[in-house]
């Protein structure tokens, strides 16, 4: 492959999504540290990371707006800055409160990079899917690192400076991105912003039968994850009884599974079809999830990290789904709002899953996210053989 400016592009897209992965991802390995400090239960941690989630997916919306007035590398440089910034402010925390309004403001800030750097790259490369499996690798990448990261420096020095680690991978990154990568033109930078906002058109996208279908899975499938993402350490050290460092690296293992399996699923699906890469995902999430209950010792954690991993990582052959749906000149704020519903119904996934585990423990809570990939893999299996349509 010869190397060319597109191909800085994607690499340093890449790049910008691990930061914004990485500042949240810190978060999960040290929540029994947090829970301690704050006197706080599973439930109210669990808020405050549904909080952060759900700003993340409000903001993909206006960021496609504000992208095609402002261009795409001045909102991704906005969203690696800003993550930086406030990942520090969350570090100095006083209390759970003072927590979870900066853990809403970091979700805020993560959340502009997303579609815009997917829409950026949908116009840049043939191969889509292939394309947004490399971004999207980004963010298992970050999973690799911050979980070991977070965890090692947490029981040495506290939940704090392992929070605060996070800016001082996004600063360097922010750097790199305003230095190589040039400035892009706004698509729309004359029209003002109610425009954009209209109701009608909103509704009328969101009901497409092409739309609404992997909306619908994309909604399940987020969820999933997000559970799996806030708590899958916790559950750990509580049923499994990992250390707290352990776990993290069982957590690293996890992320490394959906660093390869990012570009693999996006890869199938530009070869085999979208929904048959998005069925096959699903599938694995579901028998994985429920490996770390169900199976025994080592093979099921081993079960768990490889499938549910692979699972965990459909949005690389969901996203050129919703993109090839899409008209060009309906990529912009059209994909923002498709990500923002299904990520801010997916982010309810974090407290779900932790009031779950309050009020039935964290077998059950698990169990429920499983059952969950099942129920969506069993939704595309019946518009198959049923020939819906969809």
């Amino acid at each position: 492959m010869n190397w060319n400016y597109r191909h800085t592009v994607l690499t340093l897209c890449m790049l910008a999504f691990f930061v914004t992965y990485f500042a949240r991802l810190a978060i999960s390995p040290v929540v029994p540290l947090i829970v301690e400090d704050f006197s706080a239960s599973n439930t109210a941690i669990g808020m405050a990371l549904s909080g952060m989630w759900f700003a993340y997916g409000v903001s993909q919306f206006p960021s496609g707006i504000l992208a095609d007035r402002y261009g795409e590398r001045s909102i991704i440089l906005l969203a690696v800055g800003g993550t930086s910034v406030m990942s520090v402010l969350l570090a100095f925390a006083p209390g759970l409160v003072a927590f979870g309004l900066v853990a809403i403001l970091l979700g805020l800030v993560a959340g502009l990079h997303y579609a815009v750097a997917t829409t950026l790259l949908s116009r840049t490369f043939d191969d889509i899917g292939t394309a947004i499996g490399i971004h999207s690798a980004g963010g298992p990448l970050a999973g690799l690192t911050a979980p070991v990261a977070a965890a090692w420096i947490g029981t040495r020095y506290g939940w704090r400076p392992a929070i605060a680690v996070s800016a001082a991978v996004g600063v360097p990154i922010a750097v790199l991105f305003f230095w190589r990568v040039r400035p892009t033109d706004p698509r729309r930078p004359d029209q003002r912003m109610r425009e954009r906002v209209r109701l009608e058109p909103l509704f009328e996208l969101l009901s497409r039968p092409s739309i609404v279908f992997p909306l619908v899975l994309a909604m399940i499938g987020t969820y999933v994850v997000q559970g799996l993402l806030s708590f899958l350490p916790t559950f750990l050290v509580s049923v499994r009884e990992y250390t707290t460092a352990a776990a993290g690296t069982v957590f690293s293992a996890f992320f490394l599974v959906r660093a390869g399996a990012q570009v693999t699923i996006g890869r199938l699906s530009d070869h085999i079809g979208r929904d048959v890469a998005i069925g096959l995902s699903m599938l694995a999430g579901g028998i994985g999830t429920l490996s770390f209950v169900l199976g025994p010792g080592v093979a099921g954690v081993v079960a768990g990290i490889v499938l549910a991993g692979f699972g965990s990582s459909f949005f690389s052959a969901i996203d050129p789904r919703f993109m090839d749906a899409l008209g060009d000149s309906e990529r912009g704020a059209g994909f923002g709002l498709v990500r923002t519903v299904y990520t801010v119904v997916g982010s309810a996934g974090s407290v779900g899953a932790g009031l779950v585990a309050d009020t039935f423990g964290w077998d059950v809570s698990f169990l429920v996210l499983g059952g969950l990939f099942t129920l969506a893999f069993a939704t595309i299996v019946a518009n198959e053989v049923l020939g819906f349509g969809y």
